[in-house]
């Protein structure tokens, strides 16, 4: 079993009202020493939910993606607030971005994305027993709402419009916890 580095000193060397980039100093156990950036984890997580309607059909949002410049589908997913948990966090997310609530909510895993780099971690829930809810939230425009069977995931993920890597591998771990039950 490999023994973690000794971290020698650990920067901020820039800071958002989001985001905090540290620089940490390492010592591995055979002596090297390097110099490592990480995007590092301020918050409490996030989740991103798959919600699954009556008809297993999953709820997508179009959300503008400021990253690409460009409209994007995705699943519903925000922060957790504090003093939530995931569960809660997915529903009431589910409810701000998508005008919905769920009766069954459950977590499937959670991720990273790039971990070498970032230390953020995302739960994803999937939701089931929808009801129409809607709660306002912090988005600064409503987003459409597009019902996609579950059946038909792989057209989904062969859109050039559903490309978040996380959103992919959420539904696939869906559809396969959906296949085993």
């Amino acid at each position: 079993m490999p023994v973690k580095p000794d971290i020698l000193k650990v920067t901020a060397t820039a800071k958002s009202r989001l985001f905090q980039v540290e620089e940490i100093e390492l010592r591995f156990s055979n002596g090297v020493e390097r110099t490592y950036e990480r995007l590092a984890n301020r918050g409490r997580g996030a989740v991103m939910i798959a919600a699954i309607d009556a008809e297993q059909n999953v709820l997508l949002i179009k959300e503008y993606a400021v990253g690409l410049e460009d409209y994007l589908l995705t699943l519903p997913k925000g922060l957790i607030d504090p003093g939530e948990d995931a569960l809660q966090a997915a529903n009431r997310e589910l409810k701000e971005e998508a005008g919905f609530g769920a009766e069954q909510l459950r977590v499937i895993k959670q991720m990273t994305s790039a971990p070498n780099y970032m230390g953020h971690k995302i739960t994803v829930v999937m939701a089931e027993g929808l009801f129409a809810c809607r709660l306002p939230g912090d988005e600064p425009e409503q987003m459409e709402v597009i019902r996609w069977p579950l059946n038909k995931l792989d057209e989904l993920f062969s859109r050039d419009d559903f490309s978040e890597g996380r959103a992919i591998a959420a539904l696939y771990m869906v559809r396969q916890q959906l296949h085993s039950e």
